[in-house]
């Protein structure tokens, strides 16, 4: 009777070390970052340049003068403000960082396909993907 409760004890004692930990899954979905910029007002604005304008135009911006960049930026509210009533709202805001991004996206799919097409015919073959992806390596 010993016997059989220490060899069921050892068993599970085995069973439990050598069991592989559970994996735990983050149930909550995480939007992409705006920037991969700090977000640190204190020092710069670059994260909300990029957040607001894309991180291609901020780049762009980065480079004009105060005066220039109040009058870009001031064509820029104009389009923000889509009701047209000279005032920004918190949804206007949210809708034209969702479009900035979603822009910069879209232009990046773009420049990565013409990367993979290397014959230019409008379709990424296995072939042109692997090698423009792995041809280093082969």
């Amino acid at each position: 009777m010993l016997f059989a409760r220490l060899l069921l004890c050892l068993s599970v004692w085995a069973l439990c070390g050598s069991a592989k930990p559970t994996e735990r899954k983050e149930r909550v979905v995480r939007e992409a970052p705006l920037s991969a910029r700090e977000h640190d007002d204190a020092q710069s604005f670059d994260y909300d340049h990029d957040a607001f304008l894309g991180a291609d135009e901020a780049k762009s911006f980065d480079q004009l003068t105060p005066e220039e960049s109040k009058e870009r930026l001031g064509k820029i509210v104009g389009k923000i403000d889509e009701d047209g009533d000279g005032f920004v709202t918190v949804e206007e805001l949210k809708a034209w960082i969702k479009f900035a991004q979603k822009r910069w996206i879209y232009e990046d799919v773009e420049r990565q396909w013409k990367g993979h097409d290397l014959n230019e015919d409008g379709l990424v073959s296995w072939e042109e993907y692997k090698n423009a992806t792995y041809g280093y390596i082969l």
